[in-house]
């Protein structure tokens, strides 16, 4: 069974890796895909990750932590800065290729930009992995279907850096990220994490994932699909449902 789990990661990894060399995406408009992804991911935040957040809440309210004791609704402020974190970091890439338009033709973020996106993005990502580390305990099912969420998140990511870092990306950005996900699995199959712990974690990962995928949907100017969305998060939370 522990070998099915490491395909799993082994898939996100590749998915980071090739995510842009991938021909089956062609078969049809990558915009579909990406919304596609999108909707699975909304469908496993709304279904899955809220739900276990509300029971995270309960377990963070009787864990004693005197920094958490004066606090209310612990785990929502957390996935709130993550939110608004991945949201800062958007704008400051769009800001950074803005300015180098006008003042070097070159439609890509600055060095100095490129690498704290991507130092973000890898903690993001060491995050994701260190929870990845704990998926056996929730079941093979269980697995697949966060293998399925995580995997049409790290699609709709990957063309966002891409577009933001160009060429810096490529060579660099992709195994950077591809490797913080293995890391964080290491570290969580070597380092064990409590309930309160855990439930931190997936807090600021939620409003992470929230704002990556919503801000791929709703721009204007970039095509998206409402029913490949639709779709994506119809068919998904039927399966959450089912299990």
């Amino acid at each position: 069974m522990s070998f099915l789990y490491l395909l799993l990661l082994m898939g996100l990894v590749f998915l980071h890796l090739f995510a842009g060399k991938l021909r089956w995406l062609d078969l049809m408009p990558r915009y579909r895909w990406f919304s596609l992804g999108a909707g699975i991911s909304i469908a496993y935040i709304f279904l899955d990750i809220l739900p276990e957040l509300n029971k995270a809440q309960e377990e963070i309210e009787h864990s004693g932590s005197p920094i958490v004791e004066d606090l209310e609704n612990h785990v929502y402020i957390l996935a709130l800065i993550g939110l608004a974190a991945f949201y800062g970091l958007e704008l400051l890439a769009q800001r950074s290729r803005q300015f180098n338009r006008k003042t070097k033709e070159s439609d890509c973020t600055s060095l100095g930009v490129f690498w704290v996106h991507i130092g973000s993005f890898a903690i993001y990502n060491a995050l994701i992995g260190d929870l990845l580390s704990d998926a056996e305990e929730r079941g093979l099912v269980s697995a697949l279907l966060l293998f399925v969420a995580l995997a049409g998140h790290f699609i709709v990511n990957d063309y966002s850096l891409r577009e933001h870092h160009k060429h810096d990306y490529d060579r660099r950005g992709r195994w950077v990220l591809a490797g913080a996900i293995i890391l964080g699995w290491v570290l969580g199959n070597s380092i064990h994490l409590d309930e309160v712990a855990i439930a931190t974690i997936w807090a600021f990962v939620a409003g992470g994932i929230i704002l990556n995928v919503l801000k791929e949907e709703i721009p204007e100017n970039r095509e998206s699909c409402f029913w490949s969305f639709l779709v994506g998060a119809g068919v998904y939370s039927v399966l959450l449902l089912a299990v």
